[in-house]
């Protein structure tokens, strides 16, 4: 199946913007998260679909996949 995942600000740093992943059928937002050797800790938001996901969500085929770290400002 294959899977959008997007990363915004500090998460592209040595990585990418987006990108359309291969993925195993009953992957999930975490095993995306270790793949991309991000823990889950660091995310401040994770999206599937544009709405909030757990880390056990199965994703499935044609998904768009955005994760977000803290971010400051003021």
């Amino acid at each position: 199946m294959r899977v959008l995942i997007k990363l915004f600000a500090t998460f592209r740093e040595g990585r990418f913007k987006s990108e359309e992943w291969e993925l195993a059928p009953g992957a999930t937002v975490a095993e995306v998260l270790s793949r991309l050797k991000i823990k889950p800790e660091e995310v401040s938001i994770q999206l599937v679909n544009g709405k909030d996901a757990a880390l056990g969500q199965v994703l499935q085929d044609g998904d768009v996949m955005a994760l977000f770290p803290p971010v400051g400002g003021g």
